[in-house]
């Protein structure tokens, strides 16, 4: 196990050094701004977040293009995930909480980074037990992989002997935070708070 979460840990490190460079590559970059500014790491200068077709929790198509008009926060994770993904899922729920009246003016957002086993019943049944107004995205493992690379998301196959889940997915871990324009302002890293995760959507608003 501690060689699970090593490992986990390396590839969230990893993920940021990808990210970095893609940043670099686009020409926008990652800053944390003076009060009273993000929590998380502002994406500067902002750019539109690239829009994707997949099937949701119902099994109905999915443009999320739709979502323009709310602040989104959209977490890549996979309902076999034992620690980051239902971290995140509860910091969801509990900033949703505490945004109280302005949390119907913002969409959070599951994509799957695991296909292969993760069905729209599967994940309408895991995000059921965090929030159901959550959204949960999936759809064959191509139309996934190329949202993974819009997104400059890392995730890899980690083949666990005596599992019974099989493996395990190393994957990034950050949240990215979407305004109502649907520009990319905001990355909010595994293990920040639920309250900075409200306060960075509350800026967006």
């Amino acid at each position: 196990m501690q060689r699970l979460r090593t490992s986990r840990r390396i590839w969230i490190l990893v993920a940021l050094v990808v990210i970095a460079g893609a940043a670099s590559a686009v020409g926008w970059s990652l800053t944390r701004p003076r009060a009273p500014g993000f929590r998380g790491a502002a994406v500067n200068p902002p750019y539109p977040a690239p829009d994707f077709t997949l099937v949701d929790q119902r099994g109905e198509p999915f443009r999320f293009s739709s979502l323009r008009g709310k602040v989104v926060a959209l977490y890549f994770g996979y309902t076999f995930c034992p620690d980051a993904c239902p971290g995140t899922l509860l910091n969801f729920r509990q900033a949703r909480q505490l945004l109280g009246n302005q949390a119907d003016r913002v969409q959070f957002v599951f994509v799957s980074v695991d296909p292969d086993r993760d069905s729209p019943e599967r994940i309408r049944e895991y995000l059921s037990n965090f929030d159901p107004s959550f959204l949960g995205l999936t759809g064959k493992p191509a139309q996934v992989t190329a949202v993974l690379r819009q997104y400059g998301v890392v995730a890899e196959k980690v083949y666990v002997e005596g599992s019974s889940a099989g493996y395990l997915m190393n994957h990034t871990a950050s949240v990215y935070l979407i305004d109502p324009n649907g520009m990319m302002r905001v990355m909010v890293f595994y293990g920040q708070r639920a309250e900075d995760l409200a306060h960075d959507i509350r800026q967006l608003l």
